[in-house]
């Protein structure tokens, strides 16, 4: 992937009000953390994050621009409104190219297209698995084979791709599972033919009924 740059600026503005300006303006507040080093308050333009955001997600490095000055970041938390579609704060954590780091990754599932799910449902209980290492083996995913799952099977954290590298540190147990694939039921089946016969019956607006017959 290549470098993904967000130009951003220091900022001054600190407070409630001040703060719900910037956001008004669509800029967001942020944070840069480093370790044994002054936090930095930041703001950059809501529709570049998301566009960084998009392609980079928390587990790749980005460089911040703050005015000029390029920093290795990644995007450590993100808070958004509750109800419109708006980012609050950032968090970025400034990177060390020699200290390691511990980083959330999603898990991949490959091959769900060419699985043989016949009268089975593919249960997924893990999606992002924490991972320890520097900052240039982060890993964007954590990739699990499973078109050739059965029923009654599972793949753990130990069919993980990257649970070999001896370059990462998984930080989960091995034999958690990742995600399994399992055999529906018959009164499953049933409810669903239920549900679906159910909702083809018409219904009748009483108030239309009410107002024909009148």
């Amino acid at each position: 992937m290549a470098n993904l740059v967000l130009q951003a600026e220091k900022r001054e503005a600190t407070g409630k009000n001040k703060v719900n300006k910037l956001r008004n303006s669509e800029l967001i507040p942020g944070v840069v953390y480093a370790k044994n080093q002054e936090n930095v308050n930041v703001q950059f333009e809501a529709r570049e994050f998301d566009k960084v955001l998009r392609q980079a997600g928390t587990s790749t490095i980005i460089t911040l621009d703050v005015n000029g000055e390029g920093k290795e970041v990644l995007i450590k938390d993100f808070q958004t409104h509750p109800y419109k579609n708006q980012f609050l704060h950032v968090d970025f954590q400034a990177i060390d190219q020699n200290q390691a780091i511990r980083v959330s990754v999603p898990v991949n599932l490959i091959g769900r297209d060419d699985l043989n799910a016949d009268a089975g449902v593919l249960v997924q209980n893990i999606d992002v698995v924490e991972v320890e290492c520097l900052p240039k083996y982060i890993p964007q995913t954590a990739d699990v084979e499973i078109k050739d799952l059965q029923i009654g099977e599972n793949k753990t954290v130990a069919d993980l791709d990257i649970f070999k590298d001896e370059n990462i540190n998984v930080l989960a147990d091995a034999e958690e599972v990742i995600c399994s694939l399992q055999e529906v039921s018959e009164e499953e089946i049933i409810d669903d033919e239920e549900t679906a016969d159910a909702a083809d019956v018409p219904t009748v607006d009483e108030t239309e009924e009410s107002e024909d017959n009148e």
